[in-house]
């Protein structure tokens, strides 16, 4: 890593690494003692700190919390068996992380920022990286508006923190999934595909419903018809369908997913079939119940690859094939944790050394 930032450091009097239960790890718990910290005021970044991890100080009437200009992102470093700490494609975060802050008229965050923080903090507690099989430090940088005024505009002044802890697997579980066909979760030229704070406390009550209805996930579906695939709660989707790998095409309200992109490009290199299009429930549905959708899962940073077990639609529940038998998330589940971990070649260049 190439050093270029001027980050003032101050380290934890007390680390609490040697009192983490790392063998019951809840996902997004569990902090490392560090984070990164930098502020947004007069046109440019500045105040570049990796400080203890803490509370931070505000005052109540900044923007972020009355107008909601707030979005993070997600990303995971892992250390591989020689050592070495990597993290998976930092860069394609970058870009999303921009594109998020566009939309809500929040400052641009160079790259090369982007990039250092994470990996500075990361390397400063590179010691809170589990080595276990399926555990990772996940990684969430965000950024919000501090301007103390009331007045609904863009803020002039923003704050951009990293915070990070180690996990274990997101789900633990193979996943029952509702079809959303009442709530929306993002609507044309809205910003769905931000990711922005908002769009999560709106689909809060909705998948709090799923839940006590019994289902792990929610799929959205578009707010016009209610006829076409959009993204999982806490993922993109993808689906196996006669032999083709089909996920809805990105639009304004899907989000770009890094798993999904590598996904993709790790199946059009395997010769399989790819498309990116609109996917309609009525032909996921009936693939289900003929036998041709052979897969379904969920891909993201944090659900990894996360099997989709059955599909409930307006009441009723398709259940689909045992995920143990199934041949292509199987190859790119082993593929995608060889890669992060290590384990084979990095050809794409998608490792970020630390």
């Amino acid at each position: 890593m190439t050093e270029t930032l001027d980050i003032k450091i101050t380290k934890t009097n007390h680390s609490r690494l040697h009192e983490t239960d790392f063998s019951n790890l809840q996902f997004g718990r569990t902090f490392s003692d560090h984070m990164f910290v930098a502020d947004y005021e007069d046109g440019e970044w500045k105040n570049f700190q990796i400080v203890p991890y803490g509370e931070i100080g505000f005052s109540p009437a900044i923007s972020a919390l009355h107008y909601g200009q707030a979005f993070f992102e997600g990303l995971k470093a892992y250390k591989h068996a020689d050592g070495q700490v990597s993290i998976f494609r930092p860069d394609k975060n970058a870009a999303r992380f921009n594109k998020s802050a566009a939309r809500l008229c929040m400052p641009q965050l160079p790259e090369e920022i982007f990039i250092q923080s994470i990996a500075s903090v990361v390397d400063m507690d590179r010691d809170w990286i589990p080595s276990k099989p399926h555990h990772s430090m996940y990684i969430r940088p965000f950024m919000f508006a501090t301007d103390p005024y009331l007045g609904v505009h863009a803020s002039k002044t923003y704050k951009y923190i990293v915070l990070i802890g180690p996990v274990g697997p997101y789900f633990a579980k193979v996943l029952r999934v509702k079809v959303e066909t009442h709530f929306t979760r993002a609507a044309e030229g809205g910003m769905g595909y931000a990711k922005s704070a908002g769009n999560y406390g709106g689909a809060m009550l909705p998948a709090l419903k799923a839940t006590e209805e019994g289902f792990d996930q929610l799929i959205w579906t578009d707010a016009k018809d209610h006829k076409y695939v959009e993204e999982m709660g806490a993922a993109n989707v993808m689906f196996v369908l006669d032999g083709t790998l089909i996920t809805p095409s990105t639009r304004d309200t899907i989000l770009d997913g890094v798993t999904r992109d590598t996904v993709l490009t790790l199946a059009r290199e395997w010769g399989m079939p790819v498309e990116e299009r609109r996917v309609s429930i009525a032909e996921i549905i009936d693939g289900a119940k003929t036998g041709k959708l052979t897969d379904a899962f969920g891909a993201g940073t944090a659900a990894t690859i996360a099997p989709v077990g059955s599909l409930s639609y307006n009441g009723e529940e398709c259940f689909l094939t045992d995920p143990k038998e199934r041949e292509f998330s199987q190859k790119v589940l082993k593929t995608l944790d060889s890669i992060r971990y290590g384990a084979v070649a990095d050809t794409h260049g998608w490792n970020y050394i630390v």
